[in-house]
């Protein structure tokens, strides 16, 4: 059965894996690019942002460059270092953006001088300080949370247009118009890129970490391709989070979110065997867990919960989840009955969580036997695959196989990864011939 405590998937993280790597194994220039843009790319739009003062014209940039890199690399060769290479063409391409398009009088002088050409790469600590404040300019409180969200997941993850509309469960027309409005919002508000002030940052928190939580959704379990996961988009979303409870080491849900995050990816390195097959949490060899994440994932949400008197949020509340599984040596000694009684407290604090609900259901099920999940599961309104998925597996472990590969088949209408697609068809197969 699916892992009822890691967060739900929203979204696919941008597939630019680029070509296939050339003959003999050296990677082309396109790949080399495509690797860049990838990883770096968010780093070098937030560096530019800090630069030139305006998010529109810093994405602009950072296009035009990538453009240009694109023309280039195959003919020059790939640069020794390729950000390096990609940062400096984005703040000319933004000085030649500031003259082509005649912005106010003095604009252009302005422009060129913020625009340094001659600078060197900013240090590494600058850079991260530049992203975090990118995230924090997306989720300004004058923003609705809806546009926050969506600007930091279209800015920060590279997703397009159709990609964030399904991430947040919208038309794509109607994201598109949101996110054109939420950009003229910052500009004509002249929303500052900046960290805010400890005075600020209450309004700012629950949005940055929302965002922070998305990100690394998004690489936990991606829609469609054929990966399960990315592990980039993974380690960018815990480096951000090691960030953030670094800017603010004595509240409790950065420290409660960082916790999640490590107690979550602690399981990766065994959620598939060495054929590339889905390998479910209870059949998962806990030896392969990361033991020292789990170490740490449980030590901060031990900290957490002291800064908070007893009364736990919401991302306490996920960690609590994760750390039920972290501290049990099978999928049996598990303590399915705390697990219900976490997931109820969590819908308390968050009656529209989805996930929330279907986590409940299989740990209902894992607690008292699959009848009674699949009673739980009958309450839920939502009928969306996960659902499907999992309302297969109750009924299989019934022995209610034609129903089960009804569910199972009717879970393969949605786009899903390549490995998670291939498990479904396997448990098919096997109650096809009888067997649970």
């Amino acid at each position: 059965m699916s892992d009822p405590t890691t967060p739900g998937p929203m979204t696919e993280a941008p597939p630019l894996g680029g070509p296939a790597p050339r003959e003999g194994g050296s990677p082309s220039a396109e790949a080399r690019l495509a690797e860049t843009v990838r990883i770096e790319g968010a780093r070098i739009l937030a560096t530019l942002v800090r630069t030139v003062g305006a998010l529109e014209l810093a994405e602009d940039a950072v296009q035009e460059a990538t453009i240009a890199a694109l023309r280039d690399w195959p003919v020059s060769g790939v640069p020794d270092n390729p950000r390096a290479w990609l940062t400096v063409a984005s703040r000319r391409k933004a000085v030649d953006i500031i003259r082509r398009e005649g912005l106010r009088a003095g604009k252009e002088r302005e422009g060129t001088e913020l625009v340094d050409l001659n600078a060197p790469e900013p240090a590494e600590g600058a850079v991260h300080d530049d992203q975090l404040r990118l995230i924090f300019t997306c989720c300004h409180p004058a923003l609705a949370l809806e546009a926050r969200v969506a600007l930091a997941l279209r800015t920060l993850c590279g997703l397009s247009v159709e990609e964030t509309a399904a991430a947040l469960l919208t038309s794509e027309a109607a994201m598109a118009k949101r996110l054109t409005r939420t950009r003229q919002k910052i500009a004509q508000a002249s929303i500052p890129y900046r960290v805010p002030s400890a005075a600020e940052l209450p309004g700012r928190l629950a949005a940055v970490c929302a965002v922070l939580h998305s990100l690394y959704t998004s690489g936990h379990t991606r829609l469609s391709g054929e990966r399960l996961m990315d592990v980039d988009v993974c380690a960018e979303a815990i480096r951000l989070a090691r960030l953030l409870a670094r800017l603010l080491p004595g509240a409790p849900e950065p420290a409660a979110l960082l916790a999640l995050l490590l107690l979550t990816e602690a399981r990766r390195p065994a959620r598939m065997n060495a054929a590339g097959e889905v390998v479910l949490l209870a059949d998962q060899d806990r030896t392969l867990w990361d033991t020292a994440k789990i170490a740490e994932g449980l030590a901060l949400l031990e900290m957490s919960l002291e800064r908070t008197a007893g009364v736990a949020d919401l991302y306490q509340l996920q960690a609590a989840l994760a750390a039920q599984h972290a501290v049990a040596a099978t999928s049996a000694d598990t303590d399915w009955a705390e697990m219900v009684r976490l997931y109820d407290l969590l819908l308390s604090v968050q009656p529209a969580n989805g996930a929330a609900a279907l986590g409940r259901a299989v740990a209902v099920a894992e607690a008292e036997g699959p009848a009674a999940g699949l009673a739980a599961l009958d309450l839920l309104t939502e009928r969306d695959q996960r659902r499907q998925a999992v309302r297969a597996e109750l009924l299989g472990r019934l022995g209610r196989f034609d129903e089960a590969i009804a569910a199972m088949r009717l879970s393969l209408d949605a786009a899903l990864p390549d490995p998670e697609r291939e498990h479904r068809v396997r448990r098919i197969a096997r109650w096809s011939s009888g067997r649970v």
